[in-house]
């Protein structure tokens, strides 16, 4: 993507942020945050085939809220781009899902993911945003530094 592209993409992740700062002034429930972040960046993102939550509880990704087809319940790991990112403690870009090694697919048709783990007031990872594109090559560093500004509202960090 060009820098236009880039700064055009950047806008609209901002716009998306300040939206979810007015609706969260009187929701600070993080389920209730998770599926108002699902709802607007699935809709408002057009590239955006599968985009959700999976929470880390006793040792396994459970889904939690999302938008988008059907989703894997639990994810057991070690592997996976979900698991990648929470055992790297940072944010997984994978421009194409057949060449990472030990990917699970959810869906045939993801072909693009980018994961950022979430934090909660402590900094602790308790869960993953996890957006798949239906295109290869869909995420860039834009996309990353968006998602995780977004990320960080569930539990205000």
């Amino acid at each position: 993507m060009n820098s236009q592209g880039n700064h055009h993409l950047a806008g609209r992740y901002q716009r998306i942020h300040q939206q979810l700062e007015e609706l969260f002034i009187k929701n600070d429930d993080p389920v209730a945050r998770m599926a108002t972040i699902c709802a607007l960046l699935h809709h408002k993102m057009p590239a955006f085939f599968w985009t959700g939550f999976y929470r880390l509880e006793a040792g396994r990704l459970c889904v939690g809220p999302y938008q988008g087809p059907l989703a894997c319940a639990v994810l057991e790991g070690p592997e996976g781009v979900c698991w990648a990112a929470v055992n790297a403690k940072k944010t997984i870009i994978v421009p194409d899902v057949h060449a990472f090694t030990g990917h699970v697919a959810c869906d045939a048709r993801s072909q693009s993911e980018i994961v950022v783990p979430l934090r909660d007031s402590a900094g602790t990872i308790v869960a993953v945003l996890d957006v798949d594109a239906d295109d290869r090559d869909v995420f860039s560093e834009t996309d990353q530094a968006g998602l995780e500004a977004i990320a960080s509202l569930v539990y205000g960090t």
